[in-house]
């Protein structure tokens, strides 16, 4: 496990009777090169010590929120920031309810509400507990945060029971670290541009053309590169979502200013063009707002190609060029069509006119159209899910 070496991991330890694979698990990380602290919760403190905890992990144990010995440095802060990655095993039901609400009533869960990094969640509890319907929607609702839950495992409980709920054994937890920190670093020597959201044109200061893509799939595709190790730049029109954490993020409005932004961020190992470009500018934007009248007249003008401007021009032309078709007839014919007029590597083309995904949906359908006549449909399911998809496909053809 050698993605492991000198990675830095906050292991907070939960009160459970699986409290004590946490010991196993601390000794493999050790062994395969990571620094590890921990957190003892006070029902944690019933199975296990902080003696045994502090010997196997040569480093100090932290226990108490309010530590007059150490809260001058802001442990809740300071160890947040120290780590690479944050793993939380075993996790109870109650504080995965906790982490779910935001309550941040001790170390552990004021830890975890104060972190940037990546989340890792080993569950353990009893199987009518992991079953019952506010587990579920805790669970829902952390992995929409974007934490990640290793198991839990089926099989004999110590209650005697059998079934869902049994923490993972710590050997898969330390691979699933280890694949995790391996993908980070799949596209690190790789630079990406991705720009997403739609543009507006205006016609005046008040008023303005647009289109209602949400960029939610755009930001997918930022985020899936940035996990995968990509120096990655998100230029985005106007959008409601949040910033992504790592990603260059670049704030545009019109498609000539997307364009220059794009330029500016080249040289490039891969540029996906998923933003949503007004595909018409009006001939002149008006210094003060038009008044009301029976009619109005605007004369509308092509606007910049973005993405056949990149793909024809040799000099700046990342490797790979993809850019995306929303249609609401003759999908392929459109797509291909795309494909072939604007030099682009790979289309990915997605039926807007079905109403159960696209624009505002978490969920997409897509059809991935190649130069080299080949396509692959993927079937309805999570943005994020197409996203790491199109990211895997990406890397193997860099790599």
């Amino acid at each position: 496990m050698k993605f492991l070496h000198k990675k830095k991991i906050l292991l907070i330890i939960c009160g459970g009777i699986a409290a004590y694979k946490s010991l196993e698990l601390i000794r493999l990380l050790k062994k395969n090169g990571s620094s590890i602290k921990c957190i003892l919760t006070k029902g944690a403190q019933e199975f296990i010590t902080p003696l045994s905890v502090t010997s196997l992990s040569q480093e100090k144990v932290f226990t108490d929120l309010f530590d007059p010995k150490s809260e001058a440095e802001m442990d809740h802060i300071s160890l947040s920031r120290w780590a690479d990655l944050i793993l939380v095993a075993p996790a109870t039901a109650n504080k995965i309810a906790k982490f779910s609400q935001g309550i941040s009533d001790d170390l552990a869960s004021t830890v975890l509400l104060a972190s940037d990094k990546k989340i890792f969640i080993a569950p353990a509890m009893n199987v009518r507990m992991w079953e019952h319907v506010s587990t579920k929607e805790n669970v829902k609702k952390l992995r929409n945060f974007g934490y990640e839950f290793i198991g839990p495992e089926i099989g004999d409980m110590a209650c005697g029971e059998y079934g869902e709920g049994k923490m993972t054994n710590p050997e898969v937890i330390s691979q699933f670290i280890n694949d995790y920190f391996k993908k980070s670093q799949r596209g690190r020597n790789f630079k990406a541009i991705v720009t997403a959201g739609p543009t507006r044109e205006y016609i005046d200061p008040v008023r303005y053309l647009t289109n209602r893509s949400s960029g939610k799939q755009g930001y997918e595709i930022a985020k899936a590169m940035k996990e995968n190790g990509f120096n990655t730049t998100l230029i985005t029109g106007p959008t409601n979502l949040e910033p992504i954490e790592g990603v260059k993020m670049i704030n545009v409005n019109s498609g000539k200013e997307m364009l220059d932004k794009t330029l500016q961020s080249l040289p490039s190992d891969v540029a996906i063009f998923s933003a949503a470009v007004s595909d018409w500018k009006f001939s002149g934007t008006e210094v003060n707002k038009l008044k009301k009248s029976e009619k109005l007249n605007l004369n509308l003008d092509k606007n910049i190609d973005i993405l056949g401007y990149i793909s024809k021009h040799n000099s700046l032309r990342p490797k790979l060029v993809i850019g995306f078709s929303a249609e609401t007839e003759k999908l392929e014919k459109n797509s291909i069509e795309k494909l072939e007029n604007k030099n682009c590597d790979w289309i990915i083309a997605n039926d807007v006119s079905n109403k159960s995904f696209g624009f505002d949906s978490d969920y997409n359908e897509v059809t991935i159209y190649y130069k080299n006549k080949n396509k692959e449909i993927i079937t309805r399911t999570k943005k994020s899910i197409i996203a790491n998809n199109i990211v895997n496909k990406v890397l193997s053809v860099l790599n």
